[in-house]
């Protein structure tokens, strides 16, 4: 996946293919759920820190097409001390929302924050 960063923001384009169907041209679960932390963990290291997740949270809104183009993006919302909030949304092309992600990252220790 390649990344087009903001400040505090990650989005990505991609096709993933039937490789990753649970069922027939449906995207699993586990790879929703990849994809969102992905894109939320590129949010945090566009805020200039390397974090770790240590909370992740999926809401699938509608099943997931392996064949059309998608957009991933994650957003850091908040941030306390170590600890940042971050959001993250999986969208087709034509802005249907098919995944929603909340998650929670811990910097790591020693990096200054």
């Amino acid at each position: 996946m390649r990344f087009d960063y903001g400040e505090g923001t990650a989005r990505s384009e991609i096709v993933t293919g039937d490789v990753f169907a649970g069922w027939r041209d449906i995207m699993h679960g586990g790879i929703v759920a990849v994809l969102l932390d992905e894109a939320m963990a590129h949010a945090t290291l566009s805020t200039g820190v390397r974090c770790v997740t240590a909370r992740l949270e999926v809401r699938f809104r509608k099943p997931v097409p392996t064949d059309k183009p998608l957009i991933v993006e994650g957003n850091v919302t908040a941030r306390r001390g170590r600890v940042l909030e971050v959001a993250g949304t999986l969208k087709g092309k034509d802005g249907t929302l098919y995944a929603e992600g909340r998650s929670r990252f811990v910097t790591e220790i020693g990096d200054g924050s």
